[in-house]
C-alpha cells in the first residue's frame, strides 16, 4: 500500500517551475541560458517597500498576527480595492494570504465535494486545474479560440455549466496569452451567471495593474454588482509592484465566506509573514507611479518581441494586450527536423530543442492546457529580449 495519498498522485508538478528550475542548473553549469520561462518581474522591489519591511523588522513587528492579516493591512487593501478598481469591501471581507495561489487552494478547499466541477477556460495558468483536482474537484476546461483573441464566450459558458458547476475561474489579464477581457466580453459572461445562480466566481486579477492602451482593468464585481455574494475577488502585489518572493495573495469576499476561508487558513498556514504584510502596506498605501514607468517599459519590450517572434518562419504571434507575456503559435514549424535532427512533434519537443539547441528556454503551450503553442516572458531586459528573439529566428530558419 502507497503512503501517497491519492489525491495527490492525480496531480504534476508544475511544468514553469521545472522548467525554469531546468534553466537555473544549466546556466550553473555554465551554459549561456537565457531564460524567458518564469512569471515574474525583472524590476526590483522599490525601495520605499523595502524600507518599511526594514523598519517592521526594527520595531518588532515579529510575532503572529491575526489569521486573516494584520487589521491595518486589511483596511488598506479594501481602501486599495475601492480606489483602483471600484470594489467595495470592508477589511472583514479580506483575507491576506501566503501568495495567490493560497487563495485559490483556500477557495477551492473550503467549497469542492467530490465531482464538483470547476470551469476554467483554456489557455489556463498551469496551477488552476491541479488546484482543483487536489480538492476532488473536476476542471471542466473550455478551449478559447485565438480569432476571439483567447476569451471565453458567452456561448462557451453556457454549454459549459452543469448541475455540478460550483465555480468559474476567469483570470484577466491572462497568463499565459495577456487576453485581457474588456467591459462587454465580462457583461456577456455576468448576464450568463445571473441565470445560474448555483455558479460561484473566482476571479484572478493579479495583472490587473498591467494593461496596455487606454483601456482600464475591470472585474467581475465591478461590472456586475448583483454577483458580489458569489464571487471571490483574488488579487496581490506580486506582479505590479515586483514583490513575487514576499508572497502576498489578497481575496476579497462577502464576510461569512471570508470566514471560512480563514477557518481553513488557520488551520494550514495560518498568517502570512508579519514583515511581508508590513511591506505589502507600504505598496498598497504608498507611491504608485512607479508602475506606469514599468508598464511602458514592458509595453516597449513586448513590441520587441511579438514583431520579432512574427519575422521568424513558422511562428505566429498574437499581440497581447496586458501581464508580461507573449503566446505564439508553432503550427508552422510542427514536423520540420531541427539541425540535430530532432523531429519536432509537439510544442514540448519545439521547447526542448530550443533549450537544448538555443539556449534560450520556453514553457510548452500544453503546459497550460493548449497544444500548438509556446509561452514566452518578456519580463527581462531588452537587451537579453532581443538576444532570445534571434536565437529562435534562428533556430526556426535552420529547420528542414
Amino acid at each position: 500500500m502507497s503512503i501517497i495519498a491519492e489525491r495527490l498522485q492525480r496531480v504534476t508538478p508544475s511544468q514553469t517551475v521545472a522548467i525554469t528550475q531546468k534553466a537555473r542548473e544549466l546556466r550553473a553549469a555554465g551554459q549561456d541560458i537565457i531564460s524567458l520561462s518564469a512569471g515574474e518581474p525583472d524590476f526590483d522591489t522599490p525601495d520605499f517597500i523595502k524600507e518599511a519591511a526594514i523598519r517592521a523588522i526594527h520595531v518588532g513587528e515579529t510575532k503572529y498576527t491575526e489569521v486573516a492579516g494584520t487589521l491595518v493591512l486589511r483596511k488598506a487593501v479594501a481602501g486599495w480595492l475601492n480606489r483602483d478598481f471600484g470594489l467595495d469591501y470592508t477589511a472583514e471581507e479580506v483575507c491576506i494570504s501566503t501568495g495567490g495561489k493560497q487563495v485559490i487552494y483556500n477557495t477551492m478547499a473550503a467549497t469542492l465535494n467530490a465531482g464538483d466541477e470547476v470551469i476554467i477556460p483554456a489557455p489556463a495558468w498551469v496551477s488552476y486545474p491541479d488546484i482543483v483536482k487536489l480538492a476532488d474537484g473536476v476542471p471542466v476546461l473550455v478551449q478559447t479560440a485565438p480569432e476571439n483573441g483567447f476569451r471565453m464566450t458567452a456561448d462557451q459558458l453556457r454549454a459549459a455549466i452543469t448541475p455540478k458547476t460550483k465555480w468559474l475561474m476567469l483570470n484577466s489579464p491572462s497568463n499565459p496569452t495577456g487576453a485581457v477581457y474588456r467591459e462587454d466580453d465580462l457583461r456577456a459572461l455576468t448576464d450568463v451567471l445571473l441565470e445560474h445562480p448555483h455558479v460561484w466566481v473566482l476571479t484572478d486579477d493579479m495583472y490587473a495593474k498591467l494593461i496596455y492602451g487606454s483601456e482600464a482593468a475591470c472585474t467581475v464585481v465591478q461590472v456586475e454588482p448583483k454577483l458580489r455574494e458569489r464571487t471571490v475577488t483574488m488579487n496581490g502585489v506580486s506582479k505590479a509592484y515586483a514583490m513575487t518572493g514576499w508572497r502576498i495573495g489578497v481575496s476579497a469576499a462577502p464576510a461569512a465566506f471570508t470566514k471560512q476561508l480563514v477557518k481553513l487558513q488557520g488551520q494550514s498556514t495560518s498568517n502570512t509573514c508579519s514583515i511581508a504584510q508590513a511591506a505589502a502596506l507600504a505598496a498598497v498605501t504608498g507611491p504608485q507611479d512607479f508602475i506606469a514607468e514599468m508598464v511602458s517599459v514592458y509595453k516597449e519590450r513586448r513590441d520587441l518581441v511579438v514583431g520579432m517572434l512574427n519575422d521568424a518562419p513558422g511562428l505566429s504571434c498574437m499581440v497581447p494586450n496586458g501581464a508580461f507575456y507573449a503566446f505564439p503559435s508553432v503550427e508552422g514549424v510542427l514536423g520540420k527536423t531541427t539541425s540535430k535532427g530532432i523531429v519536432l512533434d509537439s510544442d514540448e519537443a519545439f521547447v526542448t530543442a530550443l533549450l537544448d539547441e538555443t539556449g534560450v528556454a520556453a514553457v510548452h503551450g500544453s503546459a497550460f492546457l493548449t497544444p500548438g503553442y509556446f509561452r514566452v516572458s518578456y519580463a527581462t531586459s531588452t537587451e537579453l529580449l532581443r538576444e532570445a528573439c534571434t536565437r529562435i529566428q534562428n533556430f526556426c530558419r535552420s529547420l528542414v
